[in-house]
């Protein structure tokens, strides 16, 4: 198995693409340590998984930094972070206030830095970082500039850090979702509004579907790996062609 002994932390791992990488990260013989906002999905993860739960708001440095403290004093050194802890939202330029603006950065970018930045002391040489990006960084989707600019930032910091971890030997890679089924893009939403946005979504996409949560995991899975080696500093879109196609 590709992870037997390895120590995994998954920053947002109690849903969605981080549930999923869990348990395929747990299926290969690794040790879990999950991070996340709601106590319950957290709880229920740990508990299917066997894993170490913290609970922590990526936001909130501070709980981040007391989160990977605990990780590392119980399962001992980092050997794989997956930094997929995010937070969405649309809305047109002129509607984009200061608070939603800073409340999507203070996560996406600023938390997702100060988070690698913190978990980097704990941290084995030779190891892996996967962060979670978006082709919305680099799409150009109406009502979207807020969440794009934090994840094109987040892409040019992952960029400039693995350059810098080079002499430690951790590789830092990026996978970039494009439209997929998890819990987020249903949330609030009626049946009939998830299978209007589902239909919309599945058309843009050059595959004629979303993907799924385990696909994009299998993603990060394959960059925390030995397989992906002599892979550092990519932008992987796992998006069923949107960027390559569209």
């Amino acid at each position: 198995m590709r992870f037997d002994n390895t120590c995994v932390a998954i920053l947002g791992g109690n849903s969605g693409i981080g549930l999923a990488a869990a348990r395929q990260f747990a299926a290969e013989g690794a040790r879990l340590a999950l991070t996340g906002r709601n106590p319950q999905t957290l709880h229920d993860a740990a508990e299917e998984l066997g894993a170490l739960a913290v609970r922590a708001d990526m936001g909130d440095v501070e709980q981040t930094r007391a989160a990977l403290a605990e990780i590392e004093q119980v399962l001992g050194g980092i050997d794989v972070l997956f930094v997929n802890a995010g937070v969405g939202g649309f809305a047109m330029v002129p509607e984009v206030t200061e608070t939603f603006w800073d409340d999507i950065h203070t996560v996406n970018l600023r938390g997702a830095f100060f988070a690698i930045q913190n978990a980097l002391p704990l941290m084995r040489d030779g190891g892996a970082i996967v962060i979670t990006g978006s082709i919305g960084s680099l799409a150009a989707v109406p009502g979207n500039v807020a969440y794009a600019a934090a994840k094109a930032g987040l892409r040019a910091m992952a960029r400039i850090v693995a350059k810098e971890l080079l002499p430690r030997r951790i590789r830092v890679n990026l996978i970039s979702p494009g439209p997929t089924e998890t819990e987020i893009f249903k949330r609030d939403a009626s049946p009939e509004q998830i299978a209007g946005m589902r239909e919309m979504l599945s058309a843009v996409v050059p595959i004629g579907r979303m993907g799924t949560a385990e696909e994009v995991a299998s993603a990060a899975l394959f960059l925390a790996s030995r397989e992906a080696s002599f892979i550092n500093g990519v932008d992987l879109y796992v998006d069923g062609g949107c960027l390559e196609l569209g």
